[in-house]
């Protein structure tokens, strides 16, 4: 059934034909018209890098609402509906609330060139900032120098997670180009706590910090983090923690957990708050387990598992978490954009997969072939095939392996299209 605000998203987006526009004129006349909600946000946390963005908001989220702590949040893209992305004190943002403030923004935009991202991003800060709160957490869409979330003149702090090469068309094809795209958050002043990073993406924030007096907590150098006999274990300057590990799987996560864990720690919260960080974060299609709905009835034998990473870093960590699993005939279910390194994302992953299923994502305009991408599995020794569906991919696979593990990978629009599928 299409909602309200799916018509008025849909109004919008005729408004600006380039589905990714880069730049800040847009979203600042946007804004003033508005009256300037980013100007009255509760202490926000900026959030940029290339991977890991979402499950350190997530932690820090479920750190600080442990605390007590009414939070806001805003991530993308949604997975299975839109209200996924704007989180008010803790709660999804409602379809009527959603309809109302895109009416409003619809109005003050008039019939100028806005693109959706901008759009939704005016609609969460308007949200948040007329809803009472103690945090706001802010994830970048893409980038972040000129990314619609960077009008945030003074954020409590900011995170810069690891940096890797991604979205090239837009952020420049080196790593020191694509660093200082994200570097771009730093403000005057502000503290950044920056995750583990590569020497030449490192080097290129250190110096935007140091020309802003923003001080760094960086990785390695002012905190640490590593799991030792099954637990995280924590340390920076106030001293050392002592943690289960996360509940989000994989060895990745334990990086991810630092940065918000160095971030909990900066603004003052407690043991309690850093514990329920790492076990009680909730981020769907990262490595997750399918326990229940259509797809895990047609597979009762298998282990079926989703993620949404989509570039080389994404799929060496996958492949690091497939390690640590139990031994099983390991099946990949894979689809992908054609704007993707789709050969540097299955590099990593060939070892592990007995097969790869390739589909199309449907209803994406920038799918690859479910041909292209078997032929690109081919191309790196993987054994390949084309399927017509995801359900198809699972009914060749348990016919042939039926205590497979089965992981549904590529992207997270494939991963959407799964989730809001399976129930």
């Amino acid at each position: 059934m299409t909602q309200a605000s799916d018509q008025i998203l849909d109004r919008l987006m005729a408004l600006h034909p380039k589905v990714i526009d880069l730049s800040l004129d847009r979203m600042e006349r946007l804004l003033a018209a508005l009256g300037h909600p980013e100007r009255s946000l509760p202490p926000v946390i900026h959030i940029a890098g290339t991977n890991g963005k979402g499950s350190t908001q997530a932690m820090i989220r479920a750190g600080l609402e442990a605390a007590g702590k009414r939070v806001h949040a805003y991530t993308s893209p949604h997975l299975a509906r839109f209200h996924e992305r704007i989180r008010l004190a803790g709660e999804l943002i409602s379809e009527p609330g959603l309809a109302t403030l895109l009416d409003e923004v619809e109005a003050a935009n008039g019939a100028e060139p806005i693109t959706f991202f901008e759009v939704t991003t005016a609609a969460a800060l308007l949200a948040f900032a007329r809803t009472p709160a103690d945090f706001t957490l802010l994830e970048v869409g893409l980038g972040g120098r000129l990314d619609a979330t960077n009008v945030i003149e003074a954020p409590a702090l900011t995170i810069i997670t690891p940096v890797s090469i991604d979205h090239q068309q837009y952020l420049g094809d080196t790593l020191p180009e694509i660093a200082g795209e994200k570097a771009g958050i730093l403000k005057r002043g502000i503290p950044c706590v920056v995750g583990p990073q590569q020497e030449a993406a490192l080097e290129v924030i250190e110096a935007r910090a140091e020309r802003l007096g923003a001080p760094l907590l960086v990785h390695g150098q002012h905190w640490q983090v590593w799991e030792e006999r099954g637990r995280l274990v924590f340390q920076d300057e106030t001293g050392l923690l002592d943690l289960p590990l996360p509940n989000l799987p994989g060895p990745h996560q334990i990086e991810n957990a630092g940065a918000a864990l160095a971030a909990l720690r900066h603004l003052g919260f407690d043991e309690a708050a850093c514990e329920a960080a790492v076990t009680k974060a909730v981020w769907p299609a990262r490595m997750q387990r399918l326990f229940h709905g259509p797809l895990v009835e047609e597979a009762p034998e298998a282990e079926l598992w989703l993620d949404g990473g989509h570039n080389p870093a994404a799929g060496a960590m996958i492949a690091a978490t497939l390690d640590r699993l139990p031994k099983r005939p390991t099946h990949l279910i894979c689809g992908m954009l054609n704007t993707k390194d789709v050969a540097g994302y299955l590099r990593p992953l060939a070892p592990h997969a007995k097969q790869l299923h390739a589909v199309s994502i449907p209803g994406e305009a920038n799918t690859l072939s479910a041909e292209e991408t078997a032929a690109a599995a081919l191309d790196l020794g993987m054994k390949a095939r084309a399927s017509a569906s995801v359900g198809t991919a699972i009914a060749a696979i348990v016919a042939q392996d039926p205590h497979a593990r089965i992981l549904i990978c590529g992207s997270l629009y494939l991963a959407g299209r799964v989730l809001r599928e399976n129930g």
